[in-house]
């Protein structure tokens, strides 16, 4: 049997985008307000994998270490997609945690958003 473990935390963070796109594209009439700049509460949930079932990454860490990255202004929310602030966030997250499996949904206002799978680039450890 294959077995694959995450950790996930969640945090929230407010911040304001738009669409421009949205004005001018005629398939998206009905929405053209999103073309304004907008506030959303953007919600998280970062799955991480662990290698080991003690504690191979301390969530609460994590949590922290995610939450500072926008506190910090090191990553910023402003006028990006929920699939453009997984993205940003995943390259943030590779760099520190190397090798391991991620995946980041991301909605605005905990109604709709993005999934992103981003496979590890290292096969797991048969054990």
């Amino acid at each position: 049997m294959l077995e694959q473990s995450f950790i996930w935390v969640t945090f929230q963070k407010a911040g304001i985008h738009c669409y421009p796109e949205a004005e001018s594209s005629p398939e998206l009439k009905d929405v053209s307000f999103l073309s304004h700049p907008h506030r959303h509460i953007f919600h998280f949930k970062v799955y991480l994998e662990v290698f080991h079932d003690n504690r191979d990454i301390e969530f609460l860490q994590v949590k922290k270490w995610l939450e500072s990255l926008y506190s910090e202004k090191e990553l910023a929310l402003y006028f990006k997609s929920c699939e453009m602030l997984a993205k940003e966030l995943y390259k943030k997250i590779e760099v520190k945690y190397p090798g391991r499996a991620v995946k980041i949904e991301i909605a605005e206002d905990g109604e709709n958003g993005c999934s992103i799978y981003f496979s590890s680039t290292i096969e797991p450890l048969d054990e």
